[in-house]
């Protein structure tokens, strides 16, 4: 008896409700399914399922063998999923989503050396700032800059990010320079509309003792580039990522405001469905991301 598709053939029967219908769906007949039920049984010397010709029901043995059998199941075809994606050439359409700015910035200019990597895949990238759904919008992985991962994909880690507080210098020049975080308070402040805390900026001095304060906006966007541009034009002081800002920090455009703290760190993630069943499109773009965004150059920023 061939145990592996026995198993298979009993999972099929329970999640069908029935031996015709589960030898439908494994393209055999009712009778080679009965065969591989009678001969499991046999083998196990204890009977697995309760039927009549009306009705069918697991017994307790059914019972606890279904929910182990479906995760031998499940194992050994993310066993075969891997060895195959591993030799099978990468091709077809790869949907990805990714934030706005650092999509444009850290993203775009990979897209060129992955494709002469990988000539059999085509790209199709949408750069959007809100979380998206990534099954149900179709796209096969996202890339996501966040601290607290995805409850609901399997997430890879990419590089980190850091968040730091900054303003132009001549903003510094007429307003002074905030020396504890309870200063801002008399300060205008530029917000990211889906920053997770709002209005409640937090961070942790030297000692690692959180402080948070709710900012005055002056000013609120849902693109990270206006915030930037706002603060370059002497409008207030911006909370941001160094992805975005680290190149105006390091050419004095924008100056640290309160360096002694600092704000929490965030990932960059790649998100994907599920571990199972994983593409080589997907992996491959993975397996990239992770070795071109290794050493960033954003936390060169002072």
């Amino acid at each position: 008896m061939d145990r592996l598709r026995a198993l298979e053939v009993f999972v099929e029967v329970v999640k069908r409700d029935g031996f015709a219908r589960a030898a439908e769906a494994l393209d055999t007949s009712p009778a080679n399914v009965t065969r591989y039920i009678s001969d499991l049984e046999a083998h196990l010397q204890t009977r697995l399922l309760n039927r009549s010709s009306r009705k069918m029901s697991l017994t307790s043995s059914g019972e606890a063998l279904y929910e182990r059998a479906k995760s031998i199941l499940a194992d050994v075809a993310e066993a075969e999923a891997i060895v195959s994606t591993a030799t099978l050439q990468p091709h077809g359409l790869l949907r990805i989503n990714a934030p706005l700015s650092f999509g444009v910035l850290h993203l775009a200019p990979l897209w060129a050396k992955f494709m002469r990597l990988y000539p059999e895949v085509q790209l199709d990238v949408s750069l959007i700032d809100r979380v998206v759904d990534i099954v149900e919008e179709g796209y096969d992985m996202a890339v996501r800059i966040s601290r607290a991962g995805s409850a609901a994909n399997v997430a890879r880690k990419l590089a980190t990010s850091r968040n730091v507080l900054c303003a132009s210098p001549d903003y510094i020049q007429q307003h002074g320079m905030p020396l504890t975080p309870a200063d801002l308070l008399q300060h205008a402040c530029i917000g990211y509309s889906y920053a997770a805390t709002a209005d409640e900026w937090q961070m942790l001095d030297a000692s690692g003792q959180p402080h948070a304060v709710k900012v005055n906006y002056t000013m609120r966007t849902n693109n990270g580039d206006t915030a930037v541009a706002a603060a370059l034009g002497g409008l207030g002081v911006i909370w941001q990522p160094t992805f975005l800002v680290g190149a105006d920090l390091r050419a004095g455009r924008l100056q640290r405001v309160l360096p002694d703290y600092h704000m929490p760190d965030m990932d960059v993630l790649a998100v994907y469905p599920s571990r199972r069943h994983l593409s080589a499109k997907v992996r491959v773009m993975i397996d990239f991301l992770v070795q071109e965004l290794a050493g960033t150059p954003w936390d060169d920023a002072p």
